[in-house]
């Protein structure tokens, strides 16, 4: 178990370095098999030069991310260290490419919708 919660925190760290200041990484701990360990991302809309707000999407920032189980298996065997590095390396392209697909902008912080599940999500680079 501390090998899981250490790789939680390092993609908390990672995913808060990329996503800049204004912007809450938490992880929401294990429930049951069908609510597994999530890792929230959430924020205010972000502020404008000037002071007054703008949105590109109606909804604050509100994204939970879950690994498939099996992904997770497989980073903390044997050979699983160097798989998660280049996993670390490369959350700031994945985060831009989840932007796309999924109606998420972080630069203003906002979404289409009121909350947005990134799924069986794996480790590769």
């Amino acid at each position: 178990m501390p090998r899981i919660v250490e790789r939680v925190a390092r993609v908390v760290e990672r995913v808060a370095r990329v996503v800049d200041h204004g912007v809450r990484v938490e992880v929401v701990p294990y429930e049951s098999p069908l609510v597994p360990t999530r890792l929230r991302v959430s924020a205010e809309r972000a502020p404008r030069e000037g002071g007054t707000h703008r949105r590109a999407f109606p909804y604050p920032l509100n994204v939970v991310l879950t690994w498939d189980d099996d992904e997770i298996e497989r980073v903390l065997a044997a050979g699983g260290e160097a798989r998660f590095m280049r996993y670390l390396d490369a959350i700031g392209a994945k985060l831009d490419a989840w932007q796309g697909a999924r109606e998420v902008d972080l630069v203003t912080r906002s979404q289409a919708e009121p909350s947005v599940m990134l799924g069986g999500l794996d480790f590769e680079a």
